[in-house]
């Protein structure tokens, strides 16, 4: 008959212990003075730094032509001038909203086609390297074929998103798919999971690593498609957009615009990854205890 003794062998409780204090969760919030050193100070002072190198440039006359390196001042006269005059925030929403909108529906054709390519041997020889082609392909080659099939409208720069983005969101699920042990796939089955329900409950939540990653790929090739887009497709009647701003900079050969655009892509692009991916990255990996806090 077995004992009811719980006494534990030497040396194993200790291992207990740090198994629940692995469990445990942190008590109480990160002090805003750490966060201040080790997330905000940091790119603060990155930023500090190329200014004072970029005006440096200008100060000793390393640099003496602004029609080719305008001073930081400029640029921000530049920036204050768009703001004041209500044209700022409209550049950045027409780049923006496009984004946005293309990148949804690349989500809604990447992902469907993802998981057809990582579950149906023949799709996956068929066109899983025609994929990673695609996706090898620079966006701007799309935009001359765009413009000839769909002319200088809307669905001219929606069709070069899609075409650079779906391919990574897709490659991406099919790379997080290959990774699900298949033991997650017997014991859904098990469970009762199949067809539809084993895609939705158990194969994406397993996959969605790699998901996620695709997923960030993919808007980064979407916004890099958008602005190649807005800078060779320039028309009045699509409205001025970050990419269509810096090609007017060029023709007017005003580098304080030129400036003033580059500026903006990189904060849109920079703004979208923190308030969007990151969390959802942190979140993801939070959930699998891959996400280690110091």
């Amino acid at each position: 008959m077995a004992g009811t003794d719980t006494t534990t062998a030497p040396g194993t409780g200790s291992v207990g212990a740090g198994l629940d204090a692995l469990e445990s969760t942190p008590a109480g919030r990160r002090p805003f003075t750490r966060t201040l050193r080790e997330k905000i100070l940091p790119p603060l002072t990155a930023v500090v730094v190329v200014l004072v190198a970029w005006q440096a440039l200008i100060t000793f006359h390393v640099v003496d032509d602004p029609s080719k390196l305008p001073s930081p001042g400029d640029v921000w006269a530049r920036f204050r001038e768009d703001w004041f005059q209500g044209k700022l925030l409209g550049y950045i929403w027409t780049s923006v909203s496009r984004g946005l909108l293309g990148f949804a529906l690349a989500l809604l054709i990447g992902t469907p086609l993802g998981l057809l390519v990582a579950r149906v041997r023949f799709v996956r020889a068929a066109i899983g390297p025609i994929l990673s082609g695609l996706q090898s392909l620079p966006s701007v080659a799309w935009v001359p074929p765009a413009v000839i099939w769909l002319g200088l409208d809307n669905s001219m720069m929606y069709a070069v998103i899609l075409l650079g983005a779906v391919p990574s969101i897709a490659n991406g699920l099919v790379s997080g798919v290959d990774q699900v042990p298949p033991l997650f796939l017997r014991a859904g089955r098990t469970l009762g999971a199949t067809g539809l329900q084993g895609v939705r409950h158990v194969l994406l939540p397993a996959a969605l690593p790699g998901y996620v990653a695709g997923m960030k790929q993919g808007w980064a090739f979407s916004w890099r498609s958008l602005m190649a887009a807005e800078i060779i497709a320039s028309f009045p009647d699509l409205g001025v957009g970050l990419g269509q701003l810096l090609e007017n900079g060029r023709n007017a050969q005003d580098m304080a615009m030129v400036f003033e655009a580059i500026l903006l892509i990189l904060f849109v692009g920079i703004a979208i990854d923190l308030l969007i991916f990151s969390p959802l990255e942190r979140s993801v990996l939070r959930g699998r205890g891959l996400l280690v806090k110091n």
